[in-house]
């Protein structure tokens, strides 16, 4: 599964189809949208009054010299500009609040969507495009939505309104404004597919750099280590570059686009004051109308750059919103079982079970018939790629197999709730997951549907060999332990790990390799705890160390994919097999 969909040359309906979700999302909030429409067409309507009222000042103010005009005019600018102050207020704060709370509702949307993605959807898709969607291409949307629409709206209003006061005082003139629409229009049209197609390149950089960043960071020791300063360096050089090449051709394309349609407007200006100034002559036109009609002419161009220039904005923020709702169109994990489950009372069965990665070129499992019996501890051994963490990924449903099916008591393993199969489910890995938290809340993680005390917590930590060196840190179970758990040592973050799995409580127990980040001391006394914990748990161990296993009911030996052995440690060390290699060749390291 992937969400990467080869992109072809957008069409006006599928632009309209998107602006139609968008504003989905923003109809909700129509009272609040509606205030600010009415905001924006007030401050519409100051521009063509202020153009309207140079005519009086001009003809009876400088012209007929009329106290009443130099008085009153002056005060009408100022009662224009002040009604243009509040209904712009108006519309920037509630416009502010509305798109935020667009943008705050579709990274909810996004992320509640990340979070019940299947694991398959991870393992094919780059990160880094991933946090870039979230953090940025949401952000693009409300140019689509409420950017747009503020411009549409009060420039389109300003330009209806100048257009009206230019035909009101001379119709001919104002003709000469429509001979170079046909041009912009055409103009506009060319380049807002150039400007669609570079804005997707964007978005697809914008992830790629956050791919670099997020492996620089996490890498940081790996990259210090084998002196890939300079190989990390030229990758992000590379990829700013090309973000900085893609924005200059964004901008360009826009300036020209603005240039283009400036001119060609600037052309009907300079035939317009031609004329305006040869009509004075001949008829009634008045120095004021004169002023009246190039005011309202040079205060149309600048909404009329800004209608030009929301090309770009709306052609970002399709593109952004293309991206979001491709992505919140993944599916989620399927969950259609009706079934509770709680605890095993019989077994957990594999049977025939084949299972294959989509980049495999062959299965990982095949045909695995397998039986684990409530309260039994099965040991899965083998070498590495042999199929053993695959094995157990498929009990909490990370995966679903190709071919049989996994059963839980008789029922199938799709039969069950997916939260409460999770639920029966206590998973320790080899790769540690903890929280930039604290001690306390990295072991309490996930408490919150069931009630959890201080002391429950410090007696899993006990369990765990892990309460010692929480105490001796610097705030206890209340010190913050870095990203990932960076502030504490190997040992330290499994059995934190450890403990989280012990205060779960799980009746069903997945211990993959979970210690192996273990010194021997710690490993010992780690290793009662978890015995003590194993009694009367259905527990799947993934070892690598051989003496880890050694007391469980069952070890299964797996070789690419197979079950090649099946039996207790003597069991198989008296057979001489692929086990009995196996431990030989530990033994003969350790000593």
């Amino acid at each position: 599964m992937t969400d990467s969909k080869p992109k072809t040359k957008v069409k006006l309906r599928d632009s309209i189809i998107l602006y139609k979700r968008i504003w989905g999302y923003m109809s909700v909030y129509w009272r609040r949208f509606l205030v600010s429409v009415i905001a924006m067409i007030v401050v519409a309507a100051t521009e063509p009054a202020f153009a309207r009222i140079m005519k009086p000042l001009i003809d009876k103010g400088f012209t007929d010299k009329d106290k009443t005009a130099i008085i009153v005019t002056p005060l009408l600018v100022m009662l224009i500009y002040l009604i243009r102050a509040i209904a712009s207020y108006t519309n920037e704060t509630n416009s502010t609040w509305l798109s935020g709370t667009v943008v705050e509702k579709m990274r909810t949307l996004m992320f509640d969507r990340l979070l019940k993605l299947p694991v398959q959807y991870y393992d094919n898709n780059n990160s880094g495009r991933i946090i870039s969607r979230i953090v940025f291409d949401v952000t693009q949307i409300t140019e689509a939505g409420f950017n747009i629409i503020t411009v549409t709206i009060r420039d389109g209003f300003t330009i209806i309104g100048l257009l009206g006061l230019l035909f009101y005082t001379d119709w001919q003139l104002t003709l000469f404004c429509f001979f170079t629409l046909p041009f912009v229009l055409i103009l506009v049209r060319v380049l807002a597919h150039r400007l669609r197609r570079l804005t997707h390149n964007n978005q697809q950089q914008y992830g790629e750099m956050t791919q670099i960043i997020t492996e620089a960071v996490q890498g940081q020791k790996v990259v210090k280590l084998y002196d890939g300063l300079h190989y990390e360096g030229l990758r992000f050089a590379n990829s700013v570059n090309v973000i900085k090449t893609n924005n200059v051709k964004q901008t360009a394309t826009s300036s020209l686009n603005t240039g283009l349609s400036q001119f060609l407007v600037s052309c009907s200006l300079a035939m317009i004051l031609y004329f305006a100034a040869s009509k004075s002559k001949a008829s009634n036109f008045t120095a004021g109308d004169f002023v009246s009609f190039i005011t309202a002419m040079i205060m149309i161009l600048q909404p009329m750059k800004r209608i030009t220039n929301v090309t770009q904005s709306l052609q970002r923020g399709l593109t952004a919103a293309e991206s979001v709702f491709d992505f919140l169109e993944n599916a989620e994990e399927p969950d259609t079982g009706k079934l509770k489950l709680n605890g095993v009372t019989d077994s957990i069965v594999f049977k025939r079970v084949n299972f294959k990665y989509p980049t495999s070129e062959c299965n990982i499992l095949n045909n695995i018939d397998v039986q684990i019996k409530k309260g039994e501890t099965v040991a899965l051994v083998g070498s590495s790629g042999s199929g053993k963490t695959t094995f157990a990924n498929l009990i909490p449903r990370f995966y679903l197999p190709q071919d049989g099916a996994i059963y839980i008591d008789g029922n199938n393993l799709c039969d069950f709730e997916l939260g409460s199969l999770r639920d029966n489910l206590a998973l320790v890995s080899q790769d540690v997951v903890l929280f930039n938290d604290t001690a306390y809340n990295n072991i309490a993680y996930g408490s919150t549907s069931r009630t959890v005390t201080k002391e429950d917590v410090v007696r899993a930590a006990k369990l765990a060999n892990a309460l010692e060196f929480i105490e001796q840190l610097p705030n206890g179970f209340d010190t913050l332990i870095g990203e990932n758990g960076t502030r504490l040592s190997g040992g330290q973050k499994q059995r934190l790990a450890i403990a989280r799995a012990i205060l779960k409580n799980a009746p069903i127990l997945i211990l993959d390799e979970a210690t192996s980040a273990l010194d021997n001391q710690s490993e010992k006394l780690v290793q009662e705890a978890l015995d003590r914990l194993i009694e009367d748990r259905t527990t799947i161990v993934i070892a690598h160390r051989l003496s880890t296993i050694l007391h469980a009911d069952k070890i299964i030996v797996m070789e690419r994919g197979n079950i090649v052995e099946v039996g207790k440690h003597e069991e198989l060390l008296a057979k001489n097999g692929a086990y009995a290699s196996l431990y030989n060749v530990q033994s003969n390291w350790v000593s």
